[in-house]
């Protein structure tokens, strides 16, 4: 196994390190790093947002959390493919008209404070760095399992961390925003290929899904469980009745109502809030062609959470028939279930692919973890880079100082997300969480939906919003998203912990109303009405609103500008 997981990742990195090379601009601009000079056409950037969103808790934790524990693995599955139709509707199209850089660089604009932006800036870095940590234990859970050596001493698990780490942090800083979208839309089309091949494989050799949920539920859902004496399987205790053991394809495995409509609205209000994805709508040359693009990476959504569910579910049917048959299952799994959910499409790659299989999807998530890295390495260079370092520390930069500013940036956040997933111990989280790298994600949709999302949406679409109000509702949705977690982890159990875990439908409403409030006592930007205008009006009316600006400002301005497009 060894000798064709090692081929297979030597095939992977001298892939990625290619395509670096030749894609390297030689002399890149800011627009360049950032955005790829925002021409990237509709399908493009579609996949390169697949690429983007479909990290390890897509392609690993979905379909681990349908393993773990049934029907409520479902629900993120359901969380993650819905995030993008409030996108759809309120966000891609007025966000690529205002246009800028980053989230920051648009509310600042939007309501004309650098306070917004730097207070904005501190919100994405902490979401960034939430996302980047599960991305970094991903990389290493599928190190360990692949190829299981280790480099200079290191245990296998921290080998694979830094090797992805260190990756793609080179890709990055070579490539920019134009190499890492070319490479991330490639990246996803391998993604949706291992999804595809192994469902296939499955529905050939007569897996039915059907079948598989009635014969799975048959019997109570037990997983495996780590005390002082070992591991030991355990019934999973039912959370809407307590009296009734948990089965696999009813609610109630890991989360009760209000669990479950927290964990869902988490997930589908964060979506908007994630600055890596947000960032990407900057690309798109239109606001048509950013509307558009979301209808793509809907239905590919649409698709790749549908096979993460099925792959799931044929996992926890199969692997426990084939435990008795491979003596190399013994030491991943209890009794014929495994004791890192994590590792299930792995399993299942290696029982009907043998090693070729296993080194195909486990190529497939090291990819995963390496194109969503590559796009949050992006938007922490972005802030940093543009909203710090331009805007505040040398506002007289030359484009290539800011661009090794952005470059800078994508080293400092890479290291430190590298050592906070080192002390991360995944087996020893694993009984506490569906799944580890699913669960570690939502987190960061939980603080982007509760400190930026309403923020954003209020920015957008109601005029009274303003920099005080956007201020106080940052800070307010991210202490509350950060303080109700706490709380939830610390007194656990079941009802309102749960919500706590996931606290947008607490924190976001918290945040919206207090943005309101403070608004109503604030002042709007004076220059309300020319910025509602490119926001929201058509070609037309923006054309007709900037030949109304040069024209109050008169001939001199006119002739000027002429000059400068000369």
């Amino acid at each position: 196994m060894n000798t064709v997981s090692v081929a297979v990742l030597g095939v992977l990195l001298l892939t990625v390190g290619t395509l670096a090379l030749i894609i390297r601009p030689r002399r890149a601009s800011t627009v360049d790093f950032y955005l790829a000079g925002q021409r990237v056409g509709v399908v493009t950037n579609a996949c390169a947002i697949c690429g983007d969103y479909f990290s390890a808790a897509s392609f690993l934790g979905v379909a681990a959390a349908v393993y773990v524990s049934g029907l409520d693995g479902v629900w993120y599955a359901t969380g993650f493919a819905a995030g993008f139709v409030p996108v759809l509707l309120f966000v891609a199209a007025p966000l690529r008209r205002f246009g800028e850089f980053s989230i920051p660089d648009f509310l600042a604009r939007r309501l004309r404070s650098e306070h917004v932006r730097l207070v904005a800036v501190v919100v994405v870095q902490l979401i960034i760095l939430s996302y980047l940590v599960p991305q970094a234990v991903g990389s290493g859970i599928t190190w360990e399992l692949l190829v299981d050596r280790s480099i200079a001493g290191l245990s296998p698990y921290a080998t694979g961390v830094l090797l992805s780490t260190t990756l793609i942090t080179v890709l990055v800083t070579l490539g920019g925003m134009r190499g890492t979208t070319w490479t991330q839309a490639v990246q996803f089309l391998l993604l949706l290929s291992a999804f595809v091949w192994l469902a296939i494989v499955l529905l050939g050799s007569g897996f039915n899904y059907p079948d598989a949920v009635a014969e799975l539920s048959r019997e109570p859902l037990t997983n495996p469980e780590h005390s002082d004496g070992g591991w030991e399987l355990t019934t999973e205790a039912n959370r809407l009745q307590e009296d009734q053991p948990t089965i696999f394809g009813l609610p109630g495995g890991r989360y009760g109502h209000l669990g479950q409509f927290a964990l869902i609205m988490t997930l589908v209000m964060g979506t908007a809030g994630l600055p890596h994805i947000m960032n990407r709508y900057f690309t798109s040359p239109t606001g048509t062609a950013a509307r558009m693009t979301t209808v793509w990476v809907l239905g590919l959504a649409g698709l790749f959470y549908t096979l993460a569910v099925l792959l799931g579910t044929a996992a926890r049917a199969l692997i426990s028939e084939a435990a008795a048959e491979e003596p190399w299952l013994s030491e991943l799994t209890i009794d014929g279930v495994l004791r890192i959910p994590e590792h299930a499409l792995l399993v299942l790659g290696r029982l009907h692919g043998d090693e070729a299989g296993l080194g195909f999807i486990a190529t497939g998530a090291l990819i995963a973890v390496l194109s969503t890295i590559a796009g949050l390495l992006l938007a922490a260079a972005a802030s940093w880079g543009h909203d710090v370092y331009e805007r505040h520390i040398n506002p007289g930069a030359t484009q290539r100082q800011a661009v090794w500013a952005g470059r800078s940036a994508v080293l400092v956040v890479a290291l430190l997300s590298a050592v906070l997933a080192l002390g991360l111990r995944p087996d020893s989280m694993t009984a506490l969480f569906p799944s580890v790298v699913a669960t570690m994600v939502t987190w960061a949709f939980a603080l982007a939906g509760s400190a930026l999302t309403p923020v954003f949406v209020l920015a957008i679409w109601w005029r009274r919003t303003t920099a005080a109000g956007a201020v106080a509702g940052m800070v307010t949705g991210a202490v509350a998203a950060m303080l109700l977690f706490g709380t939830g982890t610390v007194i656990g159990g079941r009802g309102m912990s749960e919500m706590m875990l996931t606290p947008t439908i607490v924190a976001a409403p918290l945040a919206a109303v207090v943005t309101v409030l403070v608004s109503r006592w604030t002042r709007t930007p004076a220059d309300l009405d020319r910025l509602w205008v490119q926001l929201h009006g058509t070609a037309a009316d923006r054309r007709a609103e900037r030949l109304a600006r040069l024209t109050v400002a008169g001939p001199g301005v006119l002739g000027r500008r002429g000059q400068g497009r000369r």
